[in-house]
């Protein structure tokens, strides 16, 4: 394939117009004839990488389902998410066991021309949560940190759990992080920790930050709280801008004091994302949607996830955030891959990489989408 005349996100983070060649499912520097895609007017960007969420189109992560998996990831695809690390909930043992090898069939089975995002890790988000900050997790399932069972869940996922959620404060936290920190890149989150237990965390070998600000303390003048603490040890973190779980000037606030290495957009979106208002479902608990909200049923302000999807997270950080469309891009595609451990082969246009390629114009709609090295069916305008 050859797509021309597009403008390219180079890896400076700078647009250029040139000329992307694929050669199966890889980006390449050149290629014999074949398909010729004019993109003259176009921006191309790398496919996204959503590293938290929890599902959409009526289907959620956590049911376990292979047949829902494939819908989420057809779904996701078809907005330009093609590189998936679905979100799990604070659940019992045997219920995670399920999760994690339905996982494993789908990555196993996922094959170059499926019309879905390709599952590239899992983000265990519970049950080494703090009781304190629970948000929309299930209190009936938490459960002290244990790298027992941490390992058993690994094993049975084939080793796609990428990131670890803890709450640094909770007794064994911090021996567990020691152990654990290079072997899967652990997360602070769901945490009631204060400034010096995250830094402690961090010395420790814990490198990420679950959405920044929901779930843990904020920013005080005296109490510094974790988010500084993240600062201050450069790790990486988790920003959702769905315009509902964080002020557009907090989000620029985060672009400007953290390296722009470090942030990652994620969704956080649950089932009901693509579907209309209604009551949905997520990690047992019911929820209510209206538009982008998502809150507990019978609560008046408890976020449950988002219902919308990374692509129109990211957009909504340059039309109505104020985030340059180059570092936006970043921190949906680069960063999160990095984070992973992926970015050998996802986050950026590079010969060698995964044929993933998005195209959009000038009012940032997607027009074309490329998911190693094939177009993708569009979503319905």
């Amino acid at each position: 394939m050859k797509i021309t005349g597009a403008k390219v996100l180079t890896v400076d983070y700078v647009f250029e117009e040139r000329d992307i060649f694929t050669a199966s499912e890889r980006i390449s520097d050149s290629s014999d004839d074949g398909v010729i895609i004019d993109a003259g007017g176009l921006y191309a960007i790398p496919g996204l990488v959503d590293i938290h969420f929890h599902g959409a189109v009526g289907h959620d992560f956590c049911d376990a389902d292979c047949e829902g998996l494939r819908e989420i990831a057809e779904y996701e695809a078809r907005h330009g998410v093609l590189a998936i690390c679905p979100a799990t909930m604070t659940l019992d043992r045997e219920r995670l066991q399920k999760i994690m090898k339905t996982a494993k069939d789908y990555s196993d089975t996922w094959r170059s021309g499926s019309k879905g995002a390709r599952l590239v890790g899992v983000n265990m988000e519970g049950p080494f949560i703090s009781p304190d900050r629970i948000g929309a997790q299930n209190p009936e399932y938490l459960h002290l940190p244990d790298i027992e069972l941490f390992e058993s869940l690994q094993y049975g996922s084939g080793n796609l759990i990428k990131l670890l959620d803890v709450a640094p404060e909770l007794p064994g936290c911090i021996d567990l992080i020691g152990k654990l920190h290079d072997r899967v890149n652990i997360s602070i989150a769901h945490t009631n920790a204060d400034y010096a237990v995250a830094s402690e965390a961090f010395s420790k070998g814990a490198r990420h930050m679950t959405h920044l600000f929901n779930a843990m303390p904020g920013i005080g003048h005296r109490q510094p709280g974790p988010v500084i603490a993240a600062r201050e040890c450069g790790a990486e973190v988790e920003l959702i801008t769905d315009g509902i779980h964080i002020h557009p000037a907090v989000v620029r606030f985060v672009f400007d004091m953290f390296a722009k290495d470090k942030v990652c957009l994620i969704s956080d979106s649950m089932e009901a994302t693509g579907l209309s208002d209604g009551e949905y479902e997520l990690g047992g608990q019911r929820v209510q949607v209206s538009g982008k909200r998502a809150i507990l049923s019978g609560s008046k302000d408890t976020i449950a996830g988002s219902a919308t999807n990374l692509f129109d997270c990211m957009i909504t950080a340059v039309k109505e955030m104020g985030v340059s469309f180059e570092a936006a891009v970043r921190a949906s595609t680069e960063n999160p891959a990095r984070s992973i451990g992926i970015f050998n082969d996802y986050g950026s246009i590079t010969p060698g990489k995964y044929a993933n390629i998005i195209l959009l114009d000038e009012d940032f709609r997607i027009r074309q989408v490329i998911n190693h090295g094939l177009p993708t069916e569009l979503p319905v305008t």
